[in-house]
Formats: C-alpha cells, sequence, structure tokens
C-alpha cells in the first residue's frame, strides 16, 4: 500500500468544525481517526465537532482526558472518543475495550503514538499544527488504505 496525504489549512475553529462535519458524513462503523498533535493543537476541537455533527440530540461532549474514553450512540452506531495521553502501558488499550472498538465503531484516538502495535494500518490520521494565524491549524491527512482515497475529492465537493 502507498502512503497517501492531503494537507489543508483550516482558517478558523468554526473552519475546523466545518470540515469536521463533512468528514464524519462519510464516516462508517470501523472507521478509526488516529488524531496527532501537539497539546493545544485543535485535537479535542475536531473531534468534539466532529461527534456533535453526528449525534441525532446535542449533547455535552467533554474531553476523554482522565476518563480516557467517551462513548456516543448516533443511533446507527456507536463513536468512541480516546485521550491515550495518560496510557501508562499499550496493554491497557485492548483492556478499554479500543481494538473491538476499531472492528465496530467509529474510532476518534488522541495521541495515537500510544497504541503501539495496536495501531492499525487502515486508519486515517490527522495531524494538526500551527497555521499561520492564531486561530488557524494545518491539517496534514495520511492514509495507505484504498478506502480513504476517494477523500480529496469528497471533501473538495
Amino acid at each position: 500500500m502507498t502512503a497517501q496525504t492531503l494537507s489543508l489549512t483550516l482558517t478558523s475553529p468554526e473552519a475546523t468544525c466545518r470540515f469536521a462535519a463533512r468528514l464524519g458524513a462519510r464516516l462508517a462503523p470501523g472507521d478509526v481517526l488516529l488524531l496527532q498533535g501537539e497539546i493545544g493543537a485543535g485535537k479535542t476541537h475536531f473531534a468534539r465537532c466532529l461527534i456533535q455533527a453526528l449525534l441525532p440530540v446535542p449533547e455535552d461532549v467533554p474531553s476523554p482526558t482522565f476518563t480516557l474514553v467517551q462513548t456516543y450512540d448516533t443511533g446507527s452506531c456507536e463513536i468512541w472518543h480516546a485521550d491515550l495521553y495518560r496510557l501508562g502501558h499499550v496493554d491497557e488499550v485492548a483492556e478499554l475495550g479500543l481494538t473491538e472498538a476499531f472492528e465496530t465503531a467509529i474510532s476518534l484516538v488522541e495521541w495515537p503514538d500510544r497504541l503501539g502495535p495496536e495501531r492499525p494500518v487502515t486508519a486515517l490520521t490527522l495531524t494538526f499544527q500551527p497555521g499561520p494565524d492564531d486561530d488557524a491549524r494545518v491539517l496534514t491527512l495520511g492514509w495507505c488504505d484504498p478506502r480513504w482515497d476517494a477523500l480529496p475529492g469528497a471533501l473538495a465537493a
């Protein structure tokens, strides 16, 4: 599988939410998004916007920094939002139920470097970096699985 990338500049938090909603509409159970970037890069904001866009009734979407995992029911599938920053050992990934969620839910994983060998090869990686302005972010999407090959055209539409 050949690695593919796509880079975008999201000019504001609102632009990040619009992008998250467009991407979220294309997700299905078994899709895994790996959210990379330094603290404050916009990972949780992006995840919160994507989750809110898929929920049938708006609800609070807290950061899972302390709980490690938050789950949400969209009516058609579950969304798992994990923040692995505080994960002590890679064995805890299975204990949290994440490996099962990778197969049955839409999974959003912050700090995916903590996954070690449990990192799904079919995942879409989103790397957040500071943009040219304070509120802007440069987002680089990366993937190897052909499932994501139509993404650039679909997101541009």
